[in-house]
C-alpha cells in the first residue's frame, strides 16, 4: 500500500527549481554588487591619487602662438594677407576660436613674424618659437624646476596673461602663456 506523507520542508525549499534560481540570483546579485563596489572604490582611489599628484597636473591646453624669423616681417604680413587672407595687424594675425561648446568662451592663437635679427628667441638659435597655452603657470614653473627644466626668465604678467620662457632638450625656446580669457 501506499503511504501518504507530507513532503519534508527541506525538500520543498532546496529541491524546488524556483528556490534554486532565487538562491542563484542572490549569489549573482551579490557578486555584481561586489564587482561594482570594487570598481567604484578603484575609480575613487585613482581620482584621489590623480588630483593630488603634481606630475599629472594639466600642463598644455593648446597652441597660443607661432613665431618665426624672416627677413622683412612687414612684407611677410602683407604677403600672407594678400595671398592667404590673414587679417593682419602690427603684431601679425590673431586667430580667434572657442574653447568649448559654450560660444562665450573665446580664445585665440597668435601668428607673428619677427625680424631675422631679433634677439627675442635667444638663447635658442632656431628661427621659430612656439607659444603654448597653459593653466596654473606658477605651479607649472615650480614643477618644471623640480624636473630640471631650464627656466629662461621670470614670470611676467600683462593685462592679457602671464608669460615665461623655457628651453626644451634641444635648446628650443618655448613660451608658456596662461591667458586671461
Amino acid at each position: 500500500m501506499f503511504k501518504l506523507s507530507a513532503p519534508s520542508t527541506h525538500n520543498l525549499i532546496y529541491n524546488t527549481p524556483i528556490i534554486k534560481n532565487s538562491h542563484t540570483m542572490k549569489k549573482t546579485a551579490f557578486i555584481v554588487l561586489l564587482i561594482a563596489t570594487s570598481f567604484y572604490f578603484g575609480f575613487a582611489f585613482n581620482n584621489i591619487i590623480t588630483h593630488n599628484n603634481p606630475t599629472t597636473m594639466k600642463k598644455v591646453t593648446g597652441i597660443g602662438g607661432i613665431f618665426f624669423k624672416c627677413k622683412d616681417p612687414n612684407k611677410m604680413k602683407e604677403w600672407y594677407q594678400k595671398h592667404l587672407g590673414l587679417n593682419t595687424n602690427p603684431y601679425g594675425a590673431t586667430f580667434e576660436w572657442y574653447q568649448s561648446a559654450d560660444s562665450t568662451s573665446k580664445a585665440s592663437t597668435q601668428w607673428t613674424p619677427f625680424a631675422e635679427t631679433t634677439k627675442y628667441f635667444e638663447p635658442s638659435t632656431k628661427d621659430f618659437m612656439i607659444n603654448y597655452r597653459v593653466e596654473n603657470l606658477v605651479e607649472l614653473v615650480e614643477q618644471l624646476k623640480k624636473e630640471g627644466v631650464t627656466i629662461v626668465d621670470k614670470i611676467e604678467t600683462y593685462d592679457y596673461g602671464k608669460f615665461v620662457h623655457i628651453l626644451d632638450t634641444e635648446g628650443n625656446k618655448i613660451q608658456l602663456w596662461e591667458p586671461i580669457d
